[in-house]
């Protein structure tokens, strides 16, 4: 293994290393610390076919680092040598929390989604975990929630068995309903897999966040996102409020939008995510 990092190495940063460590890479990649000259990197890989995974998330990486003020790690470069793919970028080192974490992190966060686009979706597709995510674009952002959020999980589901007949009609219900109950909002920039497994403490004391699923939605999806699994300050949300107000009744509308990454974990995880989809189409269809 040491000879394919050191050709990633030397290939990109025309270095070499000086040393390596095997870090968790979460439950898809493995990955690396590596010490150079010219400083710390970070390096994940896998197999030469998932390419195009570490692709998409250079493209999601570029993207936060030239437009969201919320620290990212910097994306140097994706690839494939020895038959095995890989994504480098540089190093976050971990530190501690500053008191002004959660107010930085929440209007910096504000700010990010303050970045729009003439589309819903974004130029090209990309993946959430291991799936893939479609960003066919769209003018509205109930045509864009239906058709390349809700409905690609749905249906991938419903092919393995976990989706029933009777929860797809509920699906078709909600659609109908989806203009009235989730407010018009501009295309926002989104990070678009926001949860606390995917931010850190730098070692500024701020919020780093990293493993995209970039593209152009819909603001709230994001927001309820960070409510599904915990982790986040209340002071998060309120300065993320002072800094861009959301619509009246947000928190009414969480479980809709919440829908699409408990569609994903059904998929990638199986069906014991199936209750809360059900208790939301029983709310809303």
């Amino acid at each position: 293994m040491s000879g394919f990092i050191d050709q990633i190495i030397s290939k990109n940063l025309n270095t070499s290393v000086k040393s390596s460590q095997t870090i968790s890479g979460g439950c898809i990649n493995n990955a690396y610390k590596i010490e150079t000259d010219k400083g710390l990197f970070f390096i994940k890989w896998n197999k030469k076919e998932i390419i195009d995974m570490f692709r998409t998330e250079e493209k999601g990486l570029k993207l936060l680092n030239n437009h969201s003020p919320v620290h990212s790690p910097k994306a140097l470069s994706y690839g494939e040598i020895d038959n095995k793919s890989y994504l480098l970028t540089e190093w976050i080192e971990k530190g501690v929390q500053k008191p002004t974490f959660w107010e930085s992190f929440g209007r910096n966060m504000a700010r990010q989604h303050k970045v729009t686009w003439s589309h819903f979706g974004l130029d090209h597709d990309n993946y959430i975990g291991s799936l893939p995510q479609s960003n066919a674009q769209h003018k509205s952002w109930h045509s864009f929630f239906i058709e390349e959020r809700l409905k690609p999980p749905l249906n991938l589901g419903a092919s393995k068995g976990l989706i029933d007949t009777n929860i797809q009609h509920q699906f078709d219900i909600l659609f109908n309903r989806l203009e009235e109950l989730i407010p018009d909002e501009p295309p926002a920039l989104l990070h678009g897999d926001l949860w606390s497994g995917n931010f850190m403490t730098n070692n500024d004391g701020k919020a780093a966040i990293f493993d995209p699923a970039v593209h152009y939605g819909h603001r709230e999806t994001e927001l309820a996102f960070t409510q599904l699994f915990g982790g986040f300050s209340p002071d998060f949300y309120s300065y993320y409020n002072q800094e861009y107000p959301l619509e009246p009744e947000f928190k009414e509308r969480v479980d809709i939008h919440n829908l699409y990454p408990l569609l994903v974990h059904i998929n990638l995880f199986g069906n014991s995510y199936l209750s809360g989809i059900i208790q939301t189409l029983r709310r809303f269809s």
